[in-house]
């Protein structure tokens, strides 16, 4: 039930059949349907979410009642509100699946003790982390430094995984659009 996520872990750090073990016996199974949220804004989150299968959105509501996209995630992608989680605070995000989807948990409550027991988790959690927040910064980069056009244009090449997956409208709230500016976009031919 878990191999893509060992596999996962596999290309990061060594575990042996007894880390597995361990790691297996501490982590819970979830499936969701498609548009059921995982998180909700207000709730405090309580574990790393790994995909199995599927397709998930982290998104925020604007004051203006306008779904804000930052994140998604499809197989072999962890998605969590580490700052509610880390800070047991409650959460700003919704986290929904986008399509019917399976998720392996590991609950907060249990990290320290399989990081305990495998240490070598520690080091994979903090490369994942790391890769996060590396990702974080290029969106960020590419926010402010590039064109609307030129970020749908990398989006598409960089991701076509999700453009294929995600509903148009989703992809132009991740990107800071109107879906009619992405439909504008697209109807372009390109300058050859």
């Amino acid at each position: 039930m878990y191999e893509s996520l060992f596999a996962h872990i596999r290309k990061f750090v060594p575990l042996s059949h007894e880390e597995e073990n361990i790691l297996y016996s501490m982590l819970r199974h979830k499936k969701l349907r498609k548009k059921e949220l995982l998180l909700k804004e207000r709730e405090v989150c309580t574990a790393n979410h790994f995909v199995l299968k599927g397709c998930f959105r982290m998104y925020f509501i604007q004051e203006n009642g306008v779904e804000q996209i930052i994140q998604f995630a499809i197989e072999n992608w962890w998605i969590t509100d580490y700052q509610s989680l880390d800070w047991q605070q409650p959460s700003r995000f919704y986290i929904q699946a986008i399509e019917p989807s399976e998720i392996a948990i590991l609950d907060r409550r249990v990290t320290d003790e399989v990081c305990d027991r495998i240490p070598k988790l520690d080091r994979y959690f903090r490369l994942i982390v790391h890769r996060a927040f590396a990702a974080s910064q290029q969106n960020l980069l590419f926010i402010y430094a590039f064109s609307g056009e030129e970020r749908y244009h990398h989006f598409n090449t960089a991701f076509p995984e999700f453009v294929q997956r995600v509903p148009q409208y989703m992809v132009a709230s991740y990107l800071g659009f109107t879906p009619e500016f992405v439909s504008k976009i697209k109807s372009r031919r390109p300058v050859k």
